[in-house]
């Protein structure tokens, strides 16, 4: 085109055109339109920087309203003069060729030849304008247009909607009537897409009325504009009866309704509308068959996808061409899990767009395939045509959240920043929900404090990541600082800020926030109620949280039932939780699931409930949820910790689909009932690559056999997997050594730790102690104190048993007596052991006798068992008697009572008591387990 009209300026070395407005050198004019202020007023619509991408404006797809202004009815003048033909020619094959410098060489040529003021012109000038994204010279165009008529108005209205500047169309619309334009159909279509922009009901509805009121509704596009207009404004039963009063229904008429009922979630309405235009004899185009196969994703219906599939392939949308379809199918398939024939469609896709790609990635990413989704995003990258976009990012950096792969998360991110995507909002919110997920808070932070315009997702996920990260604090600061800034809140605030009330001292924050769901009208909504009562469980007010599920006991559902029972078993609360349990299973509708029965197997297993816990096993085998991994899982963690290890290697050895936590949870069952051999031999038999938790497990065992040779065997393991900075792992290690008599050698790694957990401390503490260092141990404790770690009740039997191996008598009563008052730790049963057993080596046995009695529980088993123990080591006859007759009470079924009390009579010379003593075990049939020994 530029060919053809070169000649005409050749006398013009330097092209100056004379705007209504200035004159300007074309070249400088480009320079002056990217970095200056337009020079209408500001007030009248916001100016948008853009940079513009010639690729990205070939590939634009016009909307309605565009559609509708090409189509118009054009002006009926006829030009006398010949070059008028030729500028007008000219003109329209702009709408063919984007580019900013034919454009405007076609102005200058119209300024040239004196047609600068013939509307024609003009109105094809200033959407060309606007289509190469420079609105401000058509605004001006505008602007300097004398008479105008309904036909350059409609383009100006047109223009600010390609330029989604739709607050102005409207403004530019009411002044056209106020000017006494008479307006079309052509001009009510273009208001009404205005309105669909900006999410404004009450306007659409003037429109409506304007549109019933001069009669246009015969206009079949106008009112195909209306229902999408009441569709995108949440209006769907407007857009319904919308649809039911027209007359004539095209294939537009019939896609934009089950577009609309697929955009207000109503997928199921979306296929029916199908279906009644297949029986009306409409026939389906490309379009919809794209909704209806999202219709059937959106519904899980994978039959009638195949079904929709088939049609598609009759009806020759197949090709290439229709390109939407294929990447509906692709989508269809993922979904519903039929990964290969995803693949298949999107292998036979002879032209591929971003959206097929990402389609794509997506598949992969939730069914599993992490290496193809990647292998793909590779391929795009290397693909000049189909290079990633937003979307692309934003599902990739997902999969990088949900599986917290930190590393490929930042390429990721180093990606998006190189191809300028990364201050993209949806990409930064990505970005600071995956380092939240990933424990890099401070990455999350900066993101967030980076973002110009902060809009309610933003907070809720930067609170959220908090919350998550134990920053309870930080999030409960931010959300008041949100209410600062932000107007409008969601439920997904709510639920993001009552997560981060977790402990006693969020209580109050929390019963506020209680207050603020019921004003903002959520009191009935099930997630929030959910929420709140796992809230009032962490806070430690059961009572509250139990009365909101009474409260809503009517309409509770499994995952209501599951809230309180998980949360009461996170907190320790397990006859609450088993309690919970039996009310759901009488007093509700609501069934179990594989949640429920993974929290309450636990909750038996922690209170030795044996019998219970084989009634749900066999609950599971009758709802067929025994073959779920994690119920599996817990009934091998419940047996063990019934002490029942051949029922847990049943469910083991039965178990058809075993994760690693299977086998980690068989191996610390072995570890625990003193079947240590066994332990390392399922080690060695270990079908996945070990983890953290498999190697403390292992190591447990390797303690507990006391062979260093095996220790130091796993402790190369460790070294060879990467896992020696594990603060877990240190403190097992030192366990290990410390038992197999290589204090030296605990105390290295310990100190080449650098990140000392509690239990490395307790670990440390308890291995000075074992070896008769209750000195080191004191010292320790004030310096893990002095660190900054808060001692626990761990801390506390590691250090009172350090004191008695030590003899430090009055060391250990004071730190007793300090415990709950300088350190916040509340005596156990343990503790209460650990004094009996330093006042009785001590020979102060009245003294320990007196505080047995004194204290504030009913003393357990244990704690009369170290109090036998310390009469039989001092021979004392009288107490020991009185003593084992209280422990035969308690436990008469347990050998070592009658011998330790067999042994005091012998010791004093009462063989005639003795005797009787082993008479009575005799009696019973009472049988001490069997020493062994073995060679490793």
């Amino acid at each position: 085109m530029l060919k053809q009209i070169s000649s005409l300026f050749l006398s013009s070395p330097t092209l100056y055109c004379t705007f209504p407005f200035r004159a300007v050198n074309y070249v400088s004019y480009s320079a002056h339109r990217r970095h200056k202020n337009p020079i209408f007023p500001l007030n009248l619509y916001p100016l948008v920087s853009k940079v513009h991408n010639l690729y990205a404006l070939h590939s634009f797809e016009f909307s309605t309203f565009y559609q509708a202004f090409d189509k118009m009815s054009q002006r009926n003048q006829h030009p006398q003069v010949t070059r008028i033909h030729f500028v007008l020619d000219l003109v329209k094959s702009l709408n063919a060729r984007l580019d900013v410098i034919a454009v405007l060489t076609v102005h200058c040529l119209a300024l040239k030849v004196g047609f600068f003021s013939h509307l024609p012109t003009s109105t094809s000038l200033l959407t060309a304008y606007s289509r190469v994204g420079y609105f401000d010279s058509s605004w001006l165009l505008f602007n300097a247009t004398c008479n105008k008529d309904v036909v350059i108005w409609n383009a100006m209205i047109t223009a600010c909607l390609e330029n989604q500047y739709a607050g102005m169309a409207l403004r530019i619309f009411a002044e056209m009537i106020k000017e006494g334009i008479r307006y079309d159909s052509t001009t009510l279509l273009i208001a009404v897409s205005a309105v669909s922009q900006i999410n404004c009901l009450k306007q659409g509805r003037v429109f409506h009325c304007l549109g019933i009121k001069v009669g246009m509704l015969s206009d079949c596009s106008l009112c195909n504009v209306l229902l999408d207009m009441y569709a995108k404004c949440g209006d769907l039963n407007s857009s319904e009866c919308m649809f039911a009063w027209m007359p004539c229904r095209g294939i537009v008429t019939w896609n934009t309704i089950m577009s609309s009922s697929l955009h207000n979630n109503h997928p199921e309405k979306s296929l029916l509308y199908f279906r009644k235009m297949a029986c009306s004899g409409e026939q389906a185009d490309y379009v919809s068959l794209s909704s209806a196969i999202a219709a059937s994703v959106c519904l899980g219906e994978l039959r009638y996808g195949q079904v929709l599939h088939a049609w598609g392939v009759k009806l020759g949308y197949k090709d290439s061409s229709f390109i939407s379809v294929s990447n509906s199918l692709v989508s269809l398939y993922s979904q519903c899990g039929d990964i290969k024939a995803a693949e298949s469609v999107f292998q036979g896709m002879t032209c591929k767009d971003v959206v097929t790609c990402n389609a794509m990635i997506d598949g992969f990413s939730s069914n599993g395939k992490i290496e193809e989704a990647f292998d793909l995003l590779r391929e795009m990258q290397l693909t000049e045509s189909v290079q990633p976009d937003t979307a692309t990012v934003v599902t990739i950096i997902s999969l990088c959240s949900d599986l917290v792969l930190l590393r490929e998360g930042r390429s990721v991110h180093g990606y998006a920043i190189r191809r300028f995507l990364g201050y993209d909002l949806l990409v930064m919110k990505s970005l600071m929900d995956f380092y939240s997920k990933c424990n890099k808070v401070e990455n999350a932070e900066l993101l967030f404090e980076s973002i110009p315009v902060k809009d309610l997702v933003s907070w809720n996920t930067m609170i959220s990541g908090y919350s998550q990260n134990g920053y309870s604090k930080k999030a409960q600061n931010l959300f008041k600082e949100m209410l600062c800034f932000c107007s409008q809140f969601s439920l997904s605030t709510l639920l993001a800020i009552l997560s981060s009330c977790d402990s006693p001292e969020s209580l109050k924050f929390g019963k506020s926030m209680h207050c603020w769901q019921l004003k903002l009208g959520f009191s009935n909504n099930i997630l929030a109620v959910n929420a709140l009562m796992h809230m009032y469980i962490n806070c430690g007010d059961t009572a509250l949280g139990f009365s909101l599920l009474q409260r809503i006991s009517q309409i509770a559902d499994t995952s209501s039932w599951n809230t309180v029972i998980a949360a009461c078993t996170q907190n320790g609360l397990f006859q609450e939780a088993f309690e919970t349990f039996k009310s759901m299973r009488q007093q509700s509708n609501a069934s179990h699931d594989s949640v429920t029965l993974v929290n309450v197997i636990s909750a038996c297993g922690n209170l030795d409930l044996a019998i219970e816990g084989k009634y749900l096993h066999c609950l599971a085998l009758k709802s067929l949820m025994d073959s779920n991994t994690r119920v599996q899982n817990a009934l091998i963690t419940m047996y063990s910790r019934c002490k029942d290890i051949e029922s847990a290697r049943t469910v083991f050895e039965l178990s058809s689909n075993l994760n690693l936590c299977s086998w980690n949870c068989m191996i610390s069952a072995y570890s625990q009932n003193k079947a240590e051999i066994r332990a390392l031999e399922l080690f060695c038999r270990l079908t996945f690559e070990p983890n953290e938790i498999t190697i403390v497990s292992i190591l447990s065992a390797c303690t507990q056999l006391g062979v260093l040779r095996h220790g130091k065997q796993i402790h190369g393991f460790v070294f060879r997997l990467g896992f020696q900075e594990n603060c877990f792992i240190s403190a097992a290690l030192v366990d290990m050594y410390s038992n197999c008599g290589k204090l030296d050698i605990a105390c290295q790694i310990f100190k080449d730790s650098k990140e000392k957990s509690n239990a490395a401390w307790n670990s440390m503490i308890s291995a000075y102690g074992y070896h008769g260092k209750g000195r080191e141990a004191v010292e320790l404790f004030h310096e893990m104190y002095s660190s900054g770690i808060r001692p626990t009740k761990s801390t506390f039997i590691s250090l009172l048993s350090a004191c008695s191996h030590s003899g430090l008598v009055d060391e250990g009563l004071w730190y007793y007596n300090q415990m709950w008052e300088e350190y916040e730790v509340k005596p156990e049963t343990e503790h209460h052991v650990c004094m009996v057993d330093i006042l009785g080596r001590c020979g102060k046995l009245h003294e320990a006798y007196e505080f047995i009695k004194h204290l504030p529980t009913q003393p357990k088993s244990g704690v009369w068992g170290a109090m036998l123990s310390a009469c039989n080591y001092h021979g004392d006859t009288k107490m020991g008697k009185i003593v084992a007759e209280l422990l035969f009470e308690l436990e008469p079924k347990n050998i070592g009572y009658y011998i330790s009390l067999s042994n005091m009579y012998v010791a004093s010379g009462r063989w005639r008591d003795a005797v009787e003593t082993r008479e009575i075990i005799g009696a019973k049939k009472l049988r001490k387990t069997a020493g062994y020994s073995f060679l490793i």
